[in-house]
């Protein structure tokens, strides 16, 4: 029996030969700050409408249920020893009284952040109209914010005399950056560099699972609520909370989170990161990711959108935060 040849086409490429072929591409050779992506996808998700029913109920029933067992308890053991059972009253007495305070503190705090949110929307308001009224009125208002603070008390005093003086509201603007919240931009920026430190070391030298992400969740928590505290929020637990959700869904949204070549040339200098293991590599990462959200939440609690000021820049933060602390950044 006899076969027929095969014929097998070849194209006219040139053969590959180790120089040509492309590099095989490592998607997890390169650091990409997956502590900080994680927490970003975790605290941006959309919480499901029946769960949430789920725990809200939950939560009812269990609090119902103790506030029905303590009141039995109570009654009680007031019926079989007045002593004690006054005692026992004068402790949850005590407990009441500290959970309204708690939940007064909790109130105050998204109090001052929603007088903030208003403050923004007033001075984007007066900015598109050119009011000078309005914004000298801002002015004054903002100043009133930060009457309790001594280290202001001289800007305050400059920014009265100076916005009397001004003809327009981009000038009245200008003067309040300059001279009211330029300090408290400096003092941000101290959070956010310290932050991105706190993050950058943990990642690095702490080789525990999910210590990193608890590492960028607290570090997080507490600079964003400096920060708010720098511009007058002074947040409470659950208002940090929410903040800091606000704050990185809206990265998340932006894709400000995903870890770009600007990103790694500016943090790294285009060597850094192939010169250490990949952990110092994701803590440099996540480090600037840090940094990224404190820019982030420098603008959603300034009383005021950065106009006449430049915004902080990221790179710049980071080099300064991770300074001697990896080597030289740069």
């Amino acid at each position: 029996m006899t076969r027929k040849p095969v014929l097998i086409e070849l194209d006219d490429r040139a053969p590959l030969t180790p120089a040509t072929a492309p590099p095989v591409e490592d998607p997890g050779s390169a650091p990409q700050g997956e502590a900080m992506q994680t927490l970003a996808r975790l605290s941006a998700k959309r919480p499901n409408r029946l769960a949430k029913l789920f725990w809200s109920a939950l939560v009812a029933l269990v609090t119902f249920t103790l506030s029905i067992t303590a009141w039995n308890f109570v009654t009680g053991l007031l019926a079989a020893n007045p002593i004690l059972g006054w005692t026992a009253t004068t402790l949850f007495g005590l407990l009441i009284f500290a959970a309204l305070g708690l939940a007064l503190k909790e109130w105050t705090g998204y109090a001052r952040l929603t007088r903030l949110d208003k403050l923004k929307t007033r001075a984007e308001a007066a900015m598109g109209d050119q009011d000078l009224k309005a914004a000298r009125q801002l002015a004054e208002d903002l100043s009133a914010l930060y009457a309790n603070r001594p280290a202001l008390a001289e800007a305050r005093a400059r920014l009265k005399t100076q916005s009397t003086e001004a003809f327009d509201a981009d000038t009245v603007f200008a003067l309040t950056e300059q001279t009211l919240l330029a300090p408290l931009d400096a003092r941000a920026k101290e959070e956010v560099a310290a932050a991105a430190r706190q993050v950058a070391m943990v990642t690095a030298l702490v080789p525990l699972a999910l210590a990193d992400v608890v590492a960028a969740l607290t570090s997080n928590l507490r600079m964003i609520r400096r920060i708010a505290e720098v511009y007058g929020g002074r947040a409470g637990t659950l208002g940090s909370w929410r903040l800091t959700r606000t704050v990185l869904t809206h990265l998340v949204a932006t894709g400000a989170v995903a870890v770009g070549d600007d990103l790694i040339g500016s943090v790294a200098g285009g060597g850094l990161l192939s010169k250490v293991s990949r952990r110092f590599g994701e803590g440099v990462v996540n480090g600037a990711l840090t940094a990224r959200v404190g820019v982030a939440a420098m603008e959603v609690c300034r009383p005021l959108p950065f106009t006449k000021q430049t915004r902080p820049s990221v790179s710049k933060l980071v080099s300064r935060a991770l300074t001697g602390l990896f080597g030289k950044t740069g």
